[in-house]
């Protein structure tokens, strides 16, 4: 990584790497949102949420709240993975109290055939232009970490019409064992799109990338493999790896996917996300030294007691550094984060006793170095 573009703070970074940290670094999945005040009265200005994320400035004006209140790591571009296939022309919008929606839902044979991938520089444009007005924002103090949905989890929505989980993933599933073929087309066409627009923000700027495969773990054994994790490697394997003399190290997360830790981890990603059903410690013996683990404090221990939020941070970094040897050195390979996304009604002051205490424990000999 160069100096000259190599962050003032870049445990991140060289956690994802692998390479030895001072301390375990901490960043929380959907940390810019609801749970926060100011937040709130951004998308109020905003007007709605989907305005609030295709205004450059306003997104990046939430993206850096969470980093005003605490010591986070890393930044995470605010965005929505189901900008894709909005862009795709299937005309996203939020109902109240219903979440996000299509307006044309992939139904027909014909519509599916017709699926195009969306020029990132021309139909996501206002994407790139937030990750550049972040990137200057920041002004070199943490990295800004760009996302997507995954293939899988992307098609659900653009299948489904909306959230698969509300209608257990009927429409798609039947698809998936009715009409295979047709999946495969939305699924191809998908991942080229993800694979462009991941490109796309790693050309603008950001510093690494998440995968987000939030309902891969509602597929079986052997539809998780087909439909979800082959997609992820062919993004994987298109991702720039490299951008301005820097690494871009690259995260894959799939939500309940613990069961098939050793596959994603052998898909060339650097870095495996887990929910808070996988022990740390077990995950970190089963991959040994081929990834780094980022995770995995169930969201809702936040609603707990100062000293319970605590605890719970001790304990998942305690079972990660099981395996450190003893030496009092942290060897980096963790990040820490929640097991998903945190909910919009957390106590913001629970968030900062989670940081501050995954800051101080990880720096102490007698658990991390």
């Amino acid at each position: 990584m160069s100096s000259s573009t190599r962050p003032k703070n870049d445990t991140f970074l060289r956690a994802l790497l692998r390479e030895p940290v001072e301390y375990t670094p901490v960043w929380l999945m959907r940390q810019a949102g609801r749970y926060l005040p100011e937040y709130n009265e951004t998308r109020r200005r905003a007007g709605s949420f989907l305005n609030l994320c295709k205004n450059p400035q306003l997104a990046c004006e939430v993206t850096l709240q969470p980093l005003s209140r605490f010591e986070l790591d890393a930044a995470i571009l605010f965005s929505d993975i189901l900008t894709v296939p909005d862009a795709m022309g299937l005309g996203l919008y939020f109902a109240d109290g219903e979440g996000p929606k299509f307006e044309r839902p992939l139904r027909e044979e014909w519509a599916i055939r017709d699926l195009t991938v969306p020029d990132p520089n021309v139909h996501l444009r206002y994407v790139m232009d937030a990750v550049v007005e972040i990137r200057r924002a920041l002004n070199g103090s943490v990295p800004l970490i760009g996302f997507s949905g995954s293939p899988w989890t992307l098609a659900c929505y653009m299948v489904e019409g909306g959230s698969g989980s509300a209608t257990d993933y009927r429409t798609i599933k039947t698809m998936l064992y009715d009409r295979p073929d047709l999946l495969h087309h939305i699924l191809d066409v998908t991942a080229t799109a993800v694979t462009d627009y991941l490109n796309a923000q790693i050309e603008s700027g950001a510093q690494a990338v998440m995968i987000f495969d939030s309902w891969g773990g509602a597929l079986s054994h052997a539809a998780y493999r087909e439909f979800s994790l082959a997609y992820m490697q062919r993004i994987v394997a298109g991702l720039k790896r490299s951008h301005d003399g820097e690494r871009v190290p690259s995260i894959v997360f799939t939500k309940g996917g613990g069961q098939w830790l050793e596959a994603i981890a052998d898909i060339g990603c650097d870095a495996v996300g887990l929910d808070w059903t996988t022990d740390l410690g077990e995950a970190r013996r089963r991959v040994g030294s081929r990834v780094a683990l980022q995770g995995n404090l169930d969201p809702m221990a936040l609603f707990a007691s100062p000293d319970k939020v605590a605890a719970e941070a001790r304990r998942v970094l305690d079972s990660y550094a099981a395996d450190d040897g003893g030496d009092g050195k942290n060897t980096g390979g963790h990040v820490f984060n929640l097991g998903h996304g945190i909910s919009q009604f957390t106590p913001p002051e629970n968030v900062k006793i989670l940081v501050d205490t995954v800051h101080s424990h990880s720096r102490r000999g007698s658990a991390r170095g």
